[in-house]
C-alpha cells in the first residue's frame, strides 16, 4: 500500500470515529443503556487514535519507504475493523458471538506497532 493511500484510509477512519462519537452521543444516548455507550466511547477512541497513526505512517512512507511500514498499516487498519468495529457491534446488537474478534483486533493492533517499530529502528 502507498503512503497517501494508507494516509487516506487513516483519514476515512478518523471522520468515521467522529460520526460514530456523535451519533452515539446524540442519537442513541436515549436508546442505549450507560455500559453500552461506554463500549461504543472506547470504540470510538481507538478507532480514532490508530487513524492518526495510519496517517502519521502514511506520511512516514513518503519519507522512509519501506514494505514492513505498510505492513504495519494493514495491521492497524485490520485492528480498527477487528476491534472498534467488534465493539460497536457488541453495543448495538445481541451478537454475543463478536467477543472473540475484540482480541484479535487488539492482537493486530499489537502486531501493527510492533512491525512499525521493528522498520523504524
Amino acid at each position: 500500500m502507498k503512503g497517501n493511500q494508507l494516509a487516506a484510509i487513516g483519514c476515512i477512519f478518523a471522520a468515521i470515529a467522529v460520526a460514530l462519537g456523535a451519533f452515539a452521543a446524540h442519537g442513541l444516548k436515549a436508546q442505549l443503556t450507560p455500559y453500552a455507550l461506554s463500549i461504543i466511547e472506547k470504540g470510538v477512541q481507538y478507532q480514532f487514535w490508530h487513524a492518526l497513526a495510519l496517517i502519521a505512517l502514511g506520511l512516514w512512507l513518503h519519507v522512509t519507504p519501506q514494505r514492513l511500514l505498510s505492513v504495519a498499516g494493514g495491521f492497524i487498519a485490520l485492528g480498527i475493523l477487528c476491534f472498534s468495529g467488534s465493539l460497536y457491534g457488541l453495543a448495538l446488537t445481541d451478537w454475543r458471538w463478536l467477543w472473540p474478534v475484540t482480541p484479535l483486533g487488539g492482537m493486530s493492533f499489537l502486531i501493527g506497532w510492533g512491525l512499525a517499530a521493528w522498520s523504524l529502528w
